[in-house]
């Protein structure tokens, strides 16, 4: 008894339909859309204050090749006393998409400016994103407390 084509066309089909699938997930990117990445970040903050101290400032976030402004406000709560301007330089790691980037952040920990000085600080937001940060200060400070950031994106 002949065999009938239909057999022999259905698996022509099937490693086609297998071949092009093949193609399609080789030409996909390697890193996943879900995928962590650091971003590098510089910021400027003016802060002041006696007890309770406020800061504002702007920055730039580069993440994967792109700039991305943004805006910090914060408050500080202990001993707080002075006022500096602080121009920081660090990563941002944990970031999935750009948008994880804005946030409240939250640090403790202290510094002492006079007239100019060098302080460090990592802070870490509800999305899971830590920025690690470093650079000089210059004004008259003294600071022991625990400060919480909120940082939106222009």
């Amino acid at each position: 008894m002949p065999q009938s084509p239909e057999p022999k066309r259905m698996r022509g089909v099937i490693a086609a339909g297998f071949a092009v699938v093949a193609m399609v997930l080789l030409a996909m990117p390697t890193t996943p859309a879900f995928a962590q990445a650091s971003g590098q970040v510089r910021v400027k903050i003016v802060k002041a204050g006696l007890l309770v101290g406020g800061g504002a400032g702007s920055g730039v976030l580069t993440y994967r090749g792109r700039n991305y402004p943004f805006k910090v406000a914060g408050l500080s709560f202990g001993i707080t006393a002075g006022a500096s301007v602080g121009r920081f330089e660090g990563r941002a790691s944990g970031i999935r998409e750009v948008g994880d980037f804005a946030g409240t952040y939250s640090s403790v920990g202290g510094g002492f400016a006079l007239v100019g000085g060098i302080n460090g600080v990592q802070l870490r937001n509800e999305k899971g994103v830590t920025l690690t940060l470093q650079g000089a200060k210059a004004g008259l400070e003294l600071a022991a407390n625990i400060g919480q950031i909120t940082i939106a994106l222009k």
